[in-house]
Order: structure tokens, then C-alpha cells, then sequence
């Protein structure tokens, strides 16, 4: 079949390679130096474009619609302080591992170097925090690096990539002819035998669910492998979801602000199975080095991450997807035996544990976050939402008592712990399946980071619930002053509008609950109105985790 070559201006060439990568949806923000792609765009229907009101907001949406779909995010952004506002993002999809391509306008190349108005060197800026940034200064270059682009965000350990093109580019004008993504694979072939040796061979072995495993797809391996020789699973903070919560060989999170049992998991297994997760300082603080090295075989697409804190016995470098199915079908040709009642012993001695986790104490007669939480989850029952947060002690609530059985359902801000993540990211979310509802559960402080993204959620009718957790504080700020610093609170204690006032003044309904009895009701008329909604829960100031 004949390819036919078009002569189109930079712009055109643009919106259109976008279409041929499979793009659907870009989050943007116009300024003068990308006029002529937003004009391009305003002339198809192939592509949506949303208008966010913060242009760190186009990038926390571009994650929640890449984390949620599977595919990548796209971000449009003018020169300057459009692209300097996109940096907190990058940075947090560069530390998460989430695939985007951000676009940011440049001056003229002309231009370049002589401070003009709106040059930032955004390149240089971002150098640390992209897999790889470009920089178009002819229209010749511009559809092959494009598609260079979104191949090295979807390749290996995902992550963010910068576009910058100057203005010039947009008008000059260049033969079209599509290239096509390429499909490389792997050529690494792992060692199975071996692996499923020293896994058969274990008498308290351990699964540990990385972020990873959800991002391979690799969720219905990484369970069969569990149900096959009965091994228990715990996950990191970013892996919740890679295997179902509600299964009996799920214990439950690690890490400092995991589950006790998870925890004490982790200490007495003999053999620990990472898939997907760099055990960083969240978690490795828990444990000395040798509860996690002593035969640690670790599994992921990036082999920088493999023994990089942690020194493993067995490396396993590629796809989780793909070396699971392959231990899957080993294992059942019944070739590898191993102890399944003694795995299922050590399973069943944890669950006692997890059962006998105590809930938190409550301070006072207030409404305390973790009962809140526990009240949403069964409001939510069967509904299976995506739930996104918003960073602060409500994101390790929420982490600890709601219960994600499906991967691509928890969004939240792991590496970076970015504030204002949360409602963006659940506008991203909801975009990226057909505007279904999504919750966002947010801080009183973290909210007010990007709370003006309330008017994306009304121009677009998209129907995101957000769910306050009041305390008047920076509550994991104010924790830390507790224990730290004598419980001298300083620079903590925070304002908060009148949260029903700004929600009318936006056009949205919402409802303050300060008592128990009225989360149920509410919840459940927040869930099903199909319009955004928010819900401030009035909360203990003095809680802690």
C-alpha cells in the first residue's frame, strides 16, 4: 500500500503524528508562541483538548489518564512560565514512573539565548527529571522526534518526556509521511529454573507488589503465581491494587506508614520476591538491611533499580508481564513442587497477625479520619471506583482502609509527594473512562493547592467527588511537630475557606458532615449525582497515624 506525502506547516505535522501515535486527549494551557497548534486543533475532532486553569495541573491530569488507561499522557504548554509550571509534574511522573510527553512552546530560534520575552531554557531545567528531553528547531525534525518521544515514555521504566519547539517550526512547512512506533523486545531471557528453584524451595517465602506490576499488566500472573504455591503478598504504597486486597493471601502494605503484619512479614520470611518496587526510604527505614537482602530476588524493567539499595541474590531484569506468565507456565506442567501446606501455614499465622492489627485511638468525641475512611469503603462496596489523593495523613488513611482489588484504581503521589496532585489527577481519571465518577480524597491544605481546577471539573461536566478531610492543619506537618519538636506547631495551623461558599460560587453542591451517622447518606448522594460534588468531613485536629 502506497503511503501519500502531504505538505503540511509544523503545526498541522504535529496534531497529526499525534493522531497517528493513537492520541486522543492532550491537557493544555495556550499562550502566543503555540496559537497555531491550538488552532490546528480547533480544527479536528480526533483529539480533545482540555483546558486546565494551572498549567502543573495539565500534567497531574496527563498522569491520572496515563495511570488510569494504560496509555500515554500528552501535555500542550506555551513558553516560560508555562513550561516552568509544568517542572513539580515532570519531576512527579519522572519519581512514579508514569509515561507523558510534554510540549512546550520555545521563542524563534533566532530568539534563543538573548532573554527574550517568556525564554526559559526548560531543556536544562528539566534535564533531571525527564527520561530524555528535545529540542525542535526545524520542522524537518519534528515528526520523527515526536514519535522518538512517546517510544522512550512507553519503553522500559516509564517516565515523563519533554518536547520543545520553537515558534518558528509551527508555520515553516515539510512533506508528511507517518512513522510508525517500533516494537522492540526484550532479548533478555531470564534464568526461571532457577527462580522457581529457590521460590519452591522456601519455608515462609514472600511476594512483594511494586507499582510495577501494575504497570506491566501483570496483576492476573502475579495472582495465579500466589494461589498456585500459596505464598502471602504484601505491596508498596504504589502497588496497591497488583493484587486484590480482599484476597486471603493479602496481608497488606509495607512501609513506615504500612500495616503492621505487612511489616512483621517482611522479617520473618526467608525469601522475599520483589516485583516492580525500589524500596526506598519509605520502606527500607522499617527494616535492616539484611531482613530485606537475605534472599531477595528482584524483578524489574529497569536494571538501574535492581541491587541499587537493596543487594539481591537473583536479578531478573525485564517485563513483570512477561516473566510472570512465563514462571505461571512452568508452573503448571507440575515440574516444580513445593511445600504448599507449610505455605499455606506461614500464610494462615499471618492473617492472625493482620486480624489482630488495633485500630487507632480516638482523641476525642470529633470524627477521626480512619473511621471515616472505613465508612466510605463500605459505601463504595461493589462500586469500584478510582479513588485519587491528595498527599498528607488522609493519603496513608485512605491507603490503609480503602481496598483496591483491581490495578489502575489508587492513584496518589508515591516518589515526589506532591500537593495539589489529587484533584487533577482525578479529572485526568475520569476523562480517561468515558467521564465516570471518581473520587478525589483530599487534605484541607493539599486541596487548596490546585483548587481552581474546580472549574475544569464544571466546564467539562466531569464528575469528580471530592472528599475534604478538615483538620486545620498540615496534619502530617503538625504530626511530625508532635514527636519531634516538642509540640512546639508552628507554621501549621492553617485557614480554610468556607468550603460550601466556594463550592456554590463554583456551581457545585456540597455538604459539611460533622457527624457519624450522616457519612452513609451523604456518600451515597455524592456518588450518584452526576456532577462533581464535595463532601468536607470536619476532622480531629489533634489525630495521628
Amino acid at each position: 500500500m502506497q503511503t501519500i506525502t502531504k505538505t503540511l506547516s509544523g503545526a498541522q505535522i504535529l496534531v497529526e503524528t499525534l493522531k497517528k501515535l493513537g492520541v486522543d486527549t492532550i491537557f493544555g494551557y495556550p499562550g502566543g508562541i503555540v496559537l497555531n497548534v491550538y488552532d490546528e486543533l480547533c480544527k479536528q475532532n480526533d483529539i480533545k483538548h482540555f483546558l486546565v486553569r494551572h498549567e502543573q495541573a495539565a500534567v497531574h491530569a496527563a498522569e491520572g489518564y496515563s495511570r488510569t488507561s494504560g496509555k500515554c499522557g500528552v501535555v500542550l504548554v506555551t513558553s516560560g512560565p508555562g513550561a516552568t509550571n509544568t517542572v513539580t509534574g515532570i519531576a512527579d511522573a519522572y519519581l512514579d514512573g508514569t509515561p507523558l510527553v510534554v510540549i512546550t512552546g520555545q521563542v524563534m530560534e533566532n530568539l534563543l539565548h538573548q532573554d527574550a520575552f517568556q525564554e526559559v531554557d526548560i531543556v536544562n531545567i528539566t534535564k533531571t527529571c525527564t527520561k530524555k528531553n528535545f529540542q525542535v528547531k526545524n520542522v524537518e525534525n519534528l515528526e520523527c522526534v515526536l514519535t522518538e518521544a512517546f517510544e522512550i515514555a512507553l519503553s522500559g521504566r516509564r517516565g515523563p518526556v519533554l518536547v520543545d519547539i520553537t515558534k518558528n517550526v509551527f508555520s515553516e512547512t515539510n512533506d508528511f509521511e507517518p512513522f510508525v512506533l517500533k516494537n522492540e523486545k526484550n532479548k533478555y531471557v531470564p534464568d526461571i529454573d532457577m527462580v522457581l528453584k529457590e521460590i519452591c524451595n522456601a519455608k515462609r517465602p514472600l511476594i512483594i507488589c511494586g507499582g510495577g506490576v501494575i504497570q506491566a499488566g501483570a496483576s492476573e500472573y502475579l495472582t495465579e503465581l500466589s494461589h498456585i504455591l500459596n505464598i502471602p503478598v504484601v505491596s508498596s504504597m504504589m502497588g496497591l491494587g497488583g493484587f486484590p486486597c480482599d484476597d486471603e493471601n493479602y496481608i497488606g502494605m509495607i512501609g513506615i506508614f504500612g500495616h503492621s503484619a505487612a511489616n512483621k512479614a517482611v522479617k520473618e520470611s526467608d525469601l522475599v520476591f520483589a516485583i516492580g518496587t525500589r524500596f526506598n526510604d519509605r520502606i527500607r527505614c522499617c527494616f535492616s538491611e539484611n531482613e530485606l537482602s537475605k534472599k531477595l530476588i528482584h524483578l524489574d524493567i529497569n536494571n538501574k533499580e535492581i541491587s541499587r539499595t537493596i543487594p539481591a541474590a537473583i536479578e531478573l531484569e525485564g517485563d513483570a508481564r512477561s516473566i510472570l506468565s512465563k514462571i505461571v507456565e512452568k508452573l503448571r506442567t507440575d515440574k516444580f513442587k513445593a511445600d504448599i501446606s507449610a505455605n499455606k501455614s506461614w500464610a494462615d499465622y499471618l492473617n492472625v497477625l493482620k486480624r489482630q492489627t488495633s485500630l487507632p485511638v480516638k482523641r476525642s468525641e470529633k470524627l477521626h479520619s480512619f473511621e471515616v475512611m472505613q465508612e466510605i469503603q463500605k459505601c463504595l462496596e461493589g462500586k469500584n471506583p478510582v479513588i485519587a489523593t491528595e498527599v498528607g495523613q488522609h493519603q496513608v488513611w485512605a491507603a490503609r482502609y480503602l481496598k483496591f482489588n483491581q490495578p489502575r484504581k489508587f492513584l496518589t503521589s508515591g516518589g515526589l509527594g506532591t500537593m495539589g496532585f489529587g484533584l487533577p489527577a482525578a479529572i485526568g481519571a475520569s476523562v480517561a473512562q468515558g467521564k465516570k465518577p471518581v473520587i478525589c480524597i483530599a487534605g484541607d491544605g493539599s486541596f487548596q493547592m490546585n483548587i481552581q481546577e474546580l472549574a475544569t471539573c464544571v466546564d467539562y461536566k466531569i464528575p469528580v467527588k471530592v472528599f475534604i478531610f478538615n483538620n486545620s492543619y498540615l496534619g502530617m506537618v503538625r504530626q511530625f511537630q508532635e514527636k519531634s519538636c516538642e509540640g512546639r506547631y508552628f507554621a501549621t495551623k492553617i485557614s480554610n475557606p468556607d468550603y460550601i461558599m466556594l463550592a456554590k460560587s463554583y456551581g457545585i453542591k456540597a455538604v459539611r458532615i460533622e457527624k457519624f451517622e450522616d457519612i452513609k447518606p451523604v456518600v451515597d448522594m455524592a456518588y450518584n449525582s452526576p456532577d462533581p460534588f464535595i463532601v468536607e468531613f470536619v476532622i480531629e485536629p489533634m489525630e495521628i497515624l
